[in-house]
């Protein structure tokens, strides 16, 4: 008999998992991008996402919310800017990954430097929000690594490094989170994102 692979969970399931976990859940994402803008916000020094949205069958979609500066760093007269380290690697595109949502383990930033040296470039707020809405708008899928919320929408949030920063005390080893573009002709980009003192 052939095997089936596990029925995924509804929207309504994630949701429930979410609100009743007494944890975080990290989770990992596949999903198709269809809409990137920067957030909106009633004070413009509010503004420090953009909002990636993909659908995730059956789940629908599912937004994912990525710094694009840190107002922690930034108020306490730290340098506000995120850095962003980027490995390119290569699929053959009809093997692109399906859309799919997951429990998983999250990045660990360690580990990856270790096996790949990694340059990571300080970016301004619109460089980097014009560069991931590219990156977004191009891409066939998205994987992300993160943890999942529960609001007025189902998403995905820390998606870049957990330790600790100038402005963070708390450090929290093995729980990064990263971004995945797959582009047409085969190429994908695995952006890590770090902020000062990280």
């Amino acid at each position: 008999m052939p095997h089936r692979p596990p029925p995924r969970e509804s929207r309504e399931q994630w949701a429930c998992r979410i609100y009743d976990s007494r944890v975080p859940i990290y989770a990992r994402i596949v999903g198709i991008p269809y809409q990137c803008e920067l957030k909106i916000a009633a004070r413009p020094e509010l503004v420090d996402h953009v909002w990636l949205t993909v659908q995730v069958p059956p789940c629908g979609p599912l937004l994912i919310a990525i710094n694009t500066l840190s107002r922690v760093n930034r108020d306490a007269g730290f340098d506000e800017r995120v850095s962003v380290g980027i490995l390119t690697s290569h699929y053959e595109e009809e093997e692109k990954p399906e859309p799919m949502i997951e429990e998983s383990t999250a990045l660990d930033y360690t580990v990856i430097e270790a096996q790949t040296p990694v340059t990571f470039t300080a970016y301004d707020q619109p460089a980097l929000a014009e560069l991931l809405i590219a990156r977004a708008r191009a891409a066939l899928r998205v994987e992300a690594w993160g943890e999942l919320y529960r609001r007025s929408e189902l998403g995905m949030h820390q998606v870049h490094s957990r330790r600790a920063s100038c402005a963070v005390e708390r450090d929290l080893i093995g729980k990064d989170g990263g971004l995945r573009f797959y582009l047409p002709g085969g190429v994908a980009e695995l952006f890590l994102f770090k902020f000062c003192g990280q």
